[in-house]
């Protein structure tokens, strides 16, 4: 059984590695042909959901990693509808916390227009959604080469300084109108489930340290009897039964979250080379949006 786990995870280290391609660049969701060349002001602006939005209508900016970019385009539905949002996502695959940091002298896959503190400082985001798995392979420069594997005090110290200054960050590019930070914890990872605990109970306390929030989206993708017990099917919610075409497999009161190959992924389709949206009905795609989408809408003033 151990053999099958570790195979799935060589593959989906493969797959997250060649989702590292930073020139793929940040996505509106959903995509504007006649003005794609447009910068990301000028994307979130054409985005916004026509008609009057109600008087506390946020506007929020979406970052994070590979599953950030797959989930985009669903979590910018979810918004615009519920909550009349205006969005904009800028996720880049492969990236974490110090790829989004402004000032930092090693290389990065973030280019310096799509670093947080620059896109709070371009879009006034009432909302900051930070998604980020915990990039604990070393696939991105910034880390210095710090993995989970080979120096774990090291990563989760890092991991903390990383979190507590990309606050800082986000914070002086609000200045009088600071956005709120919302975390997204993560679900659970089938090789190294402590792992994803700590990341996220390092969320977890630099929100409470910061006045910010967190939202368990990783919960929703986490069976009932443990919060960090990886599934790759779970039952379906009553949502999902209300839209059948989110309940894989009806006749086992069962929907998939991942597929056979992929068990870090949501998305149902296969990961490409070029990193891009979730383009199939997923369901732990539109579960993780339900959530965010949720505590955003539990914190509009």
């Amino acid at each position: 059984m151990r053999e099958r786990w570790m195979v799935g995870m060589l593959v989906a280290g493969l797959l997250l590695g060649a989702c590292g391609d930073p020139s793929s660049g940040p996505e509106a969701a959903p995509p504007i042909p006649e003005m794609s060349g447009a910068s990301p002001t000028a994307r979130i602006r054409a985005a916004a959901t026509p008609g009057t939005a109600p008087a506390k209508a946020p506007t929020v900016l979406y970052l994070g990693d590979s599953i950030a970019m797959e989930n985009q385009n669903v979590l910018g539905q979810r918004l615009r509808s519920e909550l009349r949002a205006t969005y904009t996502s800028a996720p880049f695959s492969g990236t974490t916390l110090c790829d989004y940091l402004e000032g930092s002298t090693g290389r990065s896959l973030v280019p310096a227009a799509d670093k947080a503190a620059a896109l709070v400082r371009a879009t006034h985001p009432d909302f900051v959604v930070l998604q980020f798995w915990g990039n604990s392979w070393g696939y991105t420069p910034c880390m210095d080469g710090i993995t989970y594997a080979s120096a774990r005090a090291a990563y989760f110290a890092r991991y903390a300084a990383d979190a507590a200054k990309l606050t800082e960050q986000i914070a002086a590019a609000g200045g009088a109108r600071r956005p709120r930070i919302v975390w997204v914890l993560q679900g659970p990872d089938p090789i190294t489930p402590d792992r994803v605990r700590r990341v996220d109970e390092t969320y977890e306390k630099q929100a409470r340290v910061s006045g910010d929030l967190v939202s368990d989206a990783g919960g929703t993708v986490s069976p009932a009897s443990g919060r960090y017990t990886w599934a790759q099917y779970l039952p379906c919610t009553a949502y999902e039964h209300e839209h059948t075409e989110y309940c894989t497999q009806p006749s086992r009161d069962r929907t998939a979250l991942h597929r056979d190959d992929d068990h870090l992924h949501f998305c149902l389709a296969p990961t490409t080379s070029t990193p891009k949206p979730c383009p199939v009905r997923s369901p732990g795609i539109l579960r993780i949006a339900r959530e965010i989408s949720r505590t955003v809408a539990a914190h509009l003033d």
